[in-house]
């Protein structure tokens, strides 16, 4: 998959290339995203588009260059998903990445839905100008065969 690519570690930024730290942030991202889609798959949602980027933050402590944070940044579309639901979902997927479990980083996130996939709840709406204080207007409703 990665023949004969550009390689650079350390500190050694002048050199073109990729590093471990980024093929590890592009598995995690990776990773993460089919994390998300099969726990939503088992919620009875179908994603039809997951975007994770996953920055990892380097530090050159006493051990020497050490993975201390990453952050995954989510946004994706899910048609019908609550907010609530989908918040649920990305917190299960965290948890259960096999890539978040092995790393021994501390790991935080960001996940959105994008407005073509998110569903409100919304309370039931209230007709302001026929309706009292406190009052629901029935409309339609019957009782015993007769009109409210």
């Amino acid at each position: 998959m990665l023949k004969q690519v550009p390689y650079a570690s350390g500190s050694d930024i002048r050199r073109r290339g990729t590093s471990p730290p980024e093929l590890i942030a592009a598995a995690h991202a990776g990773s993460f995203s089919m994390t998300l889609a099969n726990e939503l798959g088992q919620a009875g949602y179908h994603p039809r588009q997951i975007d994770t980027t996953a920055t990892v933050t380097m530090e050159d402590i006493a051990a020497g260059w050490t993975m201390t944070q990453i952050h995954l940044d989510v946004i994706a579309t899910v048609p019908k998903v609550a907010q609530c639901d989908f918040v649920d979902a990305a917190l299960r997927a965290k948890a259960n990445c096999p890539i978040s479990r092995s790393l021994n980083a501390n790991i935080s996130m960001r996940a959105q839905l994008s407005q073509r996939g998110a569903t409100a709840r919304l309370l039931p709406q209230r007709n302001w100008s026929t309706a009292g204080p406190g009052i629901f207007p029935k409309k339609g409703l019957r009782r015993n065969g007769a009109n409210n």
